[in-house]
């Protein structure tokens, strides 16, 4: 059983580490500020949140595990919230989109 446990956690570590070290490249390499921010929110939310479930696990205390989860669906429900809101205050801040933006939907809906 702890074989098993072992290879749950590490799978999660690794698979959350790509995750992370996706996130990093995105922020990197990406064109602009609402993409490298897509990236960041998106896929920094799951490395981090399988690493911190996978230190859960390891912990082996159902009250440690509990916080984990807890620390989790908090990133789950703010990261994107704080994305958009980020995104919205940088398009008003005047930030342009790429050249390889096919359209601006807020710069359309802020006409209106």
């Amino acid at each position: 059983m702890q074989v098993l446990l072992a290879l749950v956690v590490s799978a999660m570590l690794v698979s959350g580490g790509i995750f992370t070290f996706l996130a990093a490249v995105g922020v990197v390499r990406l064109p602009d500020v609402y993409t490298r921010m897509h990236a960041a929110s998106k896929a920094g939310t799951i490395g981090s949140g399988l690493m911190l479930i996978a230190a859960g696990l390891q912990a082996g205390d159902f009250a440690t595990l509990a916080r984990a989860f807890t620390g989790f669906v908090f990133f789950i429900l703010t990261a994107p919230v704080a994305a958009h809101l980020v995104a919205k205050a940088a398009h008003q801040a005047g930030y342009r989109l790429s050249r390889r933006a096919v359209c601006d939907e807020m710069r359309d809906h802020a006409k209106k």
